[in-house]
């Protein structure tokens, strides 16, 4: 899992518990006092037109990180 935190963009992230494709990553969460990456971030469902609420994006912990390929990041959540 060397990927540098700009690659993690043009991957698509895939919960492997049902099979859903939930994204591509929009942003990633580091610790700054240690450079390591803590969790990704991808967009939430956009059935309705979020006006009202707030941002409904899926922080992914790294912990729930399984596989991290070519153009795939796997995830249990």
């Amino acid at each position: 899992m060397g990927d540098k935190g700009l690659d993690f963009k043009h991957k698509e992230v895939v919960n492997i518990k049902d099979g859903k494709r939930l994204g591509y990553v929009q942003d990633v969460c580091a610790d700054l006092e240690t450079g390591m990456i803590t969790a990704i971030i991808v967009p939430g469902d956009k059935k309705l037109l979020n006006l009202f609420s707030g941002s409904n994006d899926i922080e992914i912990p790294w912990k729930n990180i399984k596989c991290i390929g070519e153009d795939l990041i796997l995830v249990e959540i």
